[in-house]
């Protein structure tokens, strides 16, 4: 990755092990996506730095590099949140004659939140290297991926509720679990107990809830990821209905709780039932998603990996 300046400088970033790391992909602010490398908490970031000059010589203030993991409101876009401000000096001040390369290593870095961008915030890491001029600065980023892991969890209950209209609808359905890792299957089963409205249709809906800011500037932004029709049709009584609901096909993140006290971000099943007179009749419930260790190549620190605070189950 490189980026020319007027400065007189030419700042490339290379890992150490860029040609055997894993990459995943990230949804950029404008819809699309970018892959990044992979990393988990409690893993080392190490490479180095090539300052490549563009004239005879640089006079400089300093170089170093720092590695940053942010929280940023759109709403409040000049004001970022750092979690985490890990600085390593490169060079002191003086003056570059020839192109150099600084080697640089963050030992066993905390990165305890999900990298995530969403409608109304985005949560980053990244490398900053500066070169300290007199008049502009010059700087390059280099943003990287950060993937929080949990245990499977030891309680896992399954989910039963109850849909009702007096003397009109009595629906009891369950689910198989209420909490899921994100390549899992819902499963569960609707039964009919009363059935005295003339039902259309019926589907099952993944709600995302992403919640910002606090008190009177709190911001909630309802994004529906799925839809599944369980039922085309009129059901009668002591009729029985299967689900099973596929959640790797879809865009899914690790549920956050209140992360760094600045958002959060909840999944909900939502179970609508149509009737011929287009009525809406829904139950909603909320489960937990986390993201379950791959077969990972490289040794990780999974004793560090799997105590993200964004993904902890409760």
């Amino acid at each position: 990755m490189s980026f020319l300046f007027g400065g007189g400088a030419e700042i490339d970033i290379l890992l150490d092990d860029a040609a055997s790391r894993k990459q995943a992909e990230i949804k950029t602010e404008d819809g699309k996506k970018e892959k990044l490398y992979l990393f988990y908490d409690g893993e080392s970031i190490s490479g180095k730095v090539n300052v490549t000059l563009k004239g005879k010589r640089l006079e400089h203030q300093g170089i170093r590099i720092e590695f940053v993991g942010q929280i940023e409101l759109y709403y409040d876009r000049g004001n970022h949140h750092e979690f985490t401000s890990l600085v390593k000096e490169l060079a002191r001040p003086g003056e570059l004659a020839n192109s150099t390369s600084y080697p640089f290593e963050f030992q066993n870095v905390e990165k305890p939140y999900e990298s995530y961008t969403g409608a109304n915030v985005k949560l980053r890491y990244y490398l900053k290297v500066t070169i300290t001029k007199r008049l502009t600065d010059t700087t390059k980023e280099m943003d990287i991926l950060v993937h929080t892991l949990s245990h499977y969890p030891e309680v896992n209950s399954s989910i039963k509720m109850e849909v009702g209209i007096e003397d009109c609808l009595h629906i009891e359905f369950e689910y198989n679990k209420s909490k899921y890792h994100l390549k899992d299957v819902i499963v569960g089963k609707i039964y009919f107990l009363l059935v005295r409205i003339k039902i259309k249709h019926m589907e099952l809906a993944i709600i995302k809830r992403e919640t910002t800011g606090s008190g009177p500037n709190t911001f909630n932004e309802n994004e529906t990821l799925a839809k599944y029709e369980i039922m085309d049709g009129a059901p009668v009584r002591g009729e029985s209905i299967p689900i099973r609901l596929f959640l790797s096909g879809y865009e899914l993140t690790p549920t956050m709780r209140d992360i760094n006290k600045k958002f959060s971000v909840r999944y909900y099943l939502n179970l609508v039932l149509v009737d011929e007179e287009e009525r809406r009749y829904f139950k909603q419930q909320e489960i937990v998603l986390w993201r379950k260790p791959d077969k990972i190549k490289k040794p990780v620190n999974l004793q560090n990996a799997v105590k993200s605070a964004s993904t902890k189950m409760e």
